[in-house]
């Protein structure tokens, strides 16, 4: 990347490079702290809810008498506490952090996030309990109802007006890619929601806006801190700059052209009208040249440096998350093509696609920021780099089983429907074995959430006795982070020596 051309330290936040670290991020603590452990708990609420769906695959008769813990209750508030409680939640405390950092100037409108952080809880709250009760709409990722949307918009608004603050009183001249990415989501986002929530659909326009939302908000609002995340960390934590400065703007235009477009093509075989469909598929086979160049970028940035995934947690993490959304971007868009959609559709193929995006791209990434990030807003270390590495185990292996499973389960299911001579019943029975590794992996996965919280938990309360140094999976050698900025050490004095301090 080419030089800033802004003060290396800003004017009124100290003397030196670590001074301006550690002013910024203490401005951004408190919003951060809300943000991330608001998600957190939301992410093992919807794990319990998501565990609870798996298993009625195995015993569908368990738990029927109650209408609140049916399946068609259960599903939908699974989804929509992971979409707009856990990774909306994260996504924005990590954001917060990055856009004060990267901007170099103190996190403006502080209270503001802290009043947003308390609406979205009790908006999520609130269409939480709506679903279970019955007042579930039936349109897909909107399924909450009015109220509790009317409280998660002025939540979304207001983080818009503290990141605009935040922007216009910057200390920055250069607008790295990171801050295009961030910047496109908080304005993106809440025009999303906005715009499915307005009352004139109705019929097929309403089959198509929902298509349009769900995609979107998921390509539009979860996808672009997930890369603006992966931009910062792997350049940071290896010490060296992105590959190509010019190949990350050509990654992120095209995103921003071509995304909006793909949504309709989940809408293949339906009464849509074909042309719509057909821009859509167009636009999805497109998507192949943003995914195609973020994933030269990142890998060509850390070519070199592979052996530093083995001590890193954040790396990790990020590094995973980014190697997903390589592969879940270009199946996205095999998947859009009719004769691959005659065979996947409305089955479980559909299911693992989906986990793959918000999981094992976008939430792994969520993991591997949060680890960088929590130390330098609390002063504090992770408590168990054991813990740590249980919880990349339990969630990175859990997820790849998941997809894996449902991957093939589904493909099988597809062409088995397809066939005239195969009975319904016979298709049931030959989905449950992978229904069983669904379930065996998520409760892996939901392992791994407790083992995240409880660390949160300490790492917050600042319990037990202070940890010393970065938290490592093993002992590194010595140079092997010796890089202004690089990765573990919590933001220290000014008086320190230590060249991990960032």
């Amino acid at each position: 990347m080419p030089d800033d051309p802004s003060p290396a330290v800003p004017p009124d936040v100290g003397d030196t490079d670590t001074d301006w670290r550690r002013v910024v991020d203490a401005s951004t603590r408190w919003p951060v702290i809300a943000f991330v452990v608001s998600a957190v708990f939301w992410l093992v609420a919807g794990s319990l809810l998501a565990l609870i769906a798996s298993f009625k695959f195995q015993f569908p008769d368990w738990w029927t008498h109650q209408a609140w813990l049916t399946f068609g209750r259960i599903r939908p508030a699974h989804l929509n506490t992971m979409i707009y409680g856990w990774i909306s939640m994260a996504g924005v405390g990590v954001s917060a952090w990055l856009w004060a950092r990267l901007l170099k100037t103190k996190l403006r409108g502080q209270w503001m996030l802290l009043l947003s952080a308390a609406l979205w809880n009790l908006g999520v709250l609130v269409g939480t309990v709506g679903i279970l009760a019955g007042y579930s709409r039936a349109i897909e990722w909107v399924e909450m109802p009015y109220v509790a949307f009317a409280l998660i918009v002025p939540a979304m608004l207001l983080v818009v007006v503290s990141f605009i603050q935040t922007l216009w009183e910057r200390h920055a001249q250069h607008l790295y890619i990171s801050v295009w990415y961030l910047g496109a989501a908080i304005l993106w986002g809440p025009f999303l929601v906005i715009a499915i929530l307005l009352p004139i659909y109705s019929g097929i326009p309403e089959a198509t806006a929902n298509w349009w939302y769900a995609h979107n908000i998921l390509g539009l609002w979860i996808t672009p801190p997930g890369l603006a995340a992966a931009y910062y960390f792997i350049p940071k934590v290896i010490g060296r700059p992105v590959h190509s400065y010019h190949l990350s703007y050509l990654g992120f235009w095209t995103l921003a052209l071509f995304y909006n477009w793909a949504g309709v093509h989940h809408l293949v075989g339906g009464p849509a009208p074909q042309w719509v469909v057909t821009v859509s598929i167009v636009f999805s086979a497109m998507m192949i040249i943003p995914v195609i160049v973020v994933a030269v970028n990142h890998h060509l940035t850390v070519v070199g440096h592979f052996e530093k995934l083995k001590y890193s947690p954040t790396l990790r993490f990020v590094v995973f998350g980014a190697m997903s959304y390589t592969v879940v971007s270009l199946q996205g868009s095999l998947q859009s093509f009719r004769y691959w959609q005659e065979v996947t559709h409305f089955t479980h193929y559909t299911i693992a696609h989906s986990h793959l995006g918000v999981y094992a791209f976008a939430t792994m990434i969520a993991f591997g920021a949060i680890y960088y990030i929590l130390p330098r807003v609390t002063d504090w270390e992770w408590g168990s780099k054991r813990l740590v590495s249980l919880h990349f185990w339990t969630t990175g292996l859990g997820i790849g089983a998941y997809f894996t499973a449902l991957t093939i389960g589904g493909v099988i299911q597809g062409f088995q429907l397809l066939d005239p001579d195969v009975a319904f019943l016979e298709i049931v029975d030959d989905t449950k074995p992978w229904l069983v590794v669904r379930s065996v992996s998520g409760t892996l996965m939901t392992v791994g959430h407790l083992v995240f919280a409880y660390l949160l938990a300490q790492i917050v309360m600042k319990s037990g006795e202070r940890p010393e140094g970065p938290t490592y999976f093993h002992p590194v050698p010595e140079g092997t982070f010796a890089h202004v900025g690089g990765d573990g050490s919590r933001s220290v004095p000014a008086s320190s020596t230590n060249p991990d301090a960032s």
